[in-house]
């Protein structure tokens, strides 16, 4: 079974913990590993992280308790495929809109006759071919999560939902929130009301749903609606976060500009991360 999808189902009711890895540093990732999160995203689509370093990356966490979640730069093919070689397992498929989409994605993900992904006789997903049978049984141990970023990603929540082998949902308050037209204000009350509309939804379903925050407060108002798997800040909202706040502690009441990292949240409504 697909590591991400059992961590969900074993926690049930109480929201898993977890954290984006943006510095696409592969000492970063595991030491983001040890904190304690249950799972991180390792970032393709905002960050440098090409596909050597995700290798890297995924070694590295390989070394932790922290379940990674690959997100791909976009839902290609080719990209996908190469993803998955590479040695993921838990992909996050940014800026779904419809089912048909999702199907792609979905797609992109499996071996034939169920998928169109590529077959390689050699790879870290294969254990460079030492797993038996590994191309009768690796389509079901592939996770695929969507993300859905619109108003009208979340209009078709049920139709994408619905598509078989979509394990989770996951809304992106960031990008919800500006094609809402309330650019960086992630906890205007009409994207919360959004947000507890998706989840309450996708309960009705019995899909997870998850969703990132940028501090603690936030996290919580989400896991109170009801989200099953909340993401906290990132590696880098992380690291700014606690060195300015030394920077600042240490200018003894000199002028120094105030700076606030877009990993606050609530304080600047920025970003999610």
């Amino acid at each position: 079974m697909n590591p991400f999808c059992q961590l969900l189902r074993a926690r049930g009711a109480h929201a898993t913990l977890g954290t984006w890895v943006m510095s696409a540093s592969p000492i970063v990732a595991e030491a983001v590993g040890t904190a304690g999160f249950d799972w991180g995203v390792l970032d393709m689509e905002h960050t440098p992280l090409d596909l050597m370093t995700l290798v890297h990356l995924l070694q590295a966490v390989g070394n932790t308790k922290m379940v990674p979640v690959v997100r791909v730069p976009w839902n290609d093919t080719v990209t996908v495929k190469r993803v998955l070689d590479a040695g993921a397992q838990t992909l996050l498929f940014p800026f779904v809109q419809n089912a048909d989409e999702a199907t792609h994605a979905v797609a992109a993900t499996r071996y034939p006759p169920e998928g169109v992904r590529g077959m390689a006789a050699m790879g870290r997903a294969s254990r460079f071919g030492t797993v038996p049978d590994y191309f009768k049984f690796a389509n079901r141990n592939v996770g695929v999560v969507v993300q859905l970023e619109t108003p009208q990603a979340l209009a078709q929540l049920e139709a994408i939902a619905g598509v078989p082998g979509v394990d989770a949902l996951f809304v992106g308050p960031g990008d919800l929130s500006g094609s809402m037209g309330h650019v960086g204000e992630l906890t205007h009350p009409a994207v919360m009301a959004a947000m507890a509309d998706a989840a309450r939804r996708a309960h009705a379903l019995g899909k997870p749903i998850g969703t990132v925050g940028g501090n603690p407060e936030v996290v919580t108002r989400y896991r109170a609606m009801g989200y099953d798997y909340v993401a906290v800040a990132s590696d880098l909202g992380l690291l700014m976060r606690g060195a300015q706040a030394m920077v600042q502690a240490l200018r003894h009441g000199d002028e120094a500009p105030q700076v606030h990292t877009l990993a606050e949240g609530t304080k600047t409504e920025g970003s999610a991360y």
